[in-house]
């Protein structure tokens, strides 16, 4: 948890965390981004496994041991993590650079006559240990940088010497059953790309809770294969779900959440409840095929339903929505 921490955000998009949400619901979120305090309560069970890093043994000290980093520590990788900061009365300040990216760093030796961004409440002569400087030309002093980069499929180091069949975006392309185009080889997670035609309401997103699925998926296929069988896929890969936290808000994604795919040939209905919640659900020739729940709406279940049945939602119009209507109990 951050507290009494200035915040520089520099957001590639027009908006925050684009991949995720529509213009809507991230200027939902801004609203409240300095007003939320969320406080994690560490003793509760964790329904995921956890990973962390281990301090090396003798024997990886060694110096014939090659010393690199392993695999993503997955979305708990922060829990228990407090950063305080000496900035008093606030939980946290986040001030938000637009359309623009981390261009360069440097360290205060080699800041030279670049002029220095201050934020309001900023010591004028402060010193930091580095400085960031931002595509919009803009150069900001900081304790230290968080970068998100996004994901690029790494499958470069096997390509020497094989012959791989890749994708436009990179990755390897993966038949049904988890394998590559060489018979043996199988791939799953962020490093692929499926290449079989998906389920309706499924779409490949490399995230972390989606690479562990077919993590799990592939392995029950190198079994089969083993055996001469193969299997029908798991119901992870007939309807795209996520659930994360933003800002203290509990945030679900279902289907086509943006409308991935659909053209302009979709209908909006949208529910908000300032600092509370917001609901957006996407409507295909009066069936619902994506929904975006933000806050503690309880709707994820009834929706996720809804798109799987298909059932035609034309006679509800934007009653659906109404928040006098108990849809739950309606549709149970």
């Amino acid at each position: 948890m951050i507290e009494g921490c200035e915040v520089i955000w520099a957001v590639k998009h027009n908006s925050i965390s684009h991949t995720f949400l529509d213009a809507g619901a991230a200027q939902f979120m801004i609203e409240h981004v300095n007003a939320r305090k969320h406080k994690v309560d560490t003793n509760q069970p964790s329904k995921r496994l956890k990973y962390g890093l281990d301090e090396p043994s003798e024997r990886d000290n060694s110096s014939n041991v090659q010393k690199t980093t392993s695999t993503a520590l997955g979305p708990d990788w922060h829990s228990g993590l407090d950063v305080k900061g000496a900035v008093h009365g606030t939980s946290r300040n986040i001030h938000i650079e637009y359309r623009c990216e981390v261009a360069e760093i440097v360290n205060p030796e080699n800041l030279g006559q670049t002029s220095v961004c201050r934020l309001q409440d900023e010591t004028a002569n402060v010193d930091w240990p580095m400085y960031a400087v931002l595509s919009n030309q803009k150069c900001f002093g900081c304790d230290f940088i968080v970068s998100a980069t996004g994901v690029v499929p790494n499958t470069q180091p096997f390509l020497k010497g094989n012959e791989f069949r890749l994708a436009d975006d990179g990755g390897f392309l993966v038949n049904e059953q988890c394998m590559t185009s060489i018979d043996g080889v199988y791939a799953a997670g962020d490093v692929c790309s499926v290449d079989w035609p998906p389920a309706p309401h499924w779409i490949q997103m490399r995230l972390w809770s989606q690479a562990r699925q077919m993590g799990h998926y592939a392995g029950k296929c190198m079994l089969a294969a083993t055996h001469g069988q193969s299997i029908t896929k798991d119901i992870c890969f007939e309807i795209f779900a996520h659930m994360t936290n933003f800002f203290g808000f509990k945030v679900v994604l279902l289907g086509r959440f943006n409308a991935q795919g659909l053209g302009s040939d979709y209908e909006i209905l949208l529910r908000v409840t300032k600092g509370e919640e917001y609901v957006k659900v996407i409507l295909h020739n009066g069936r619902m095929v994506g929904a975006i729940l933000i806050g503690e709406t309880d709707l994820e279940e009834t929706f996720e339903n809804l798109i799987m049945n298909e059932m035609d939602l034309t006679q509800f119009g934007s009653d659906l929505l109404d928040p006098n209507v108990d849809i739950q109990d309606f549709f149970d």
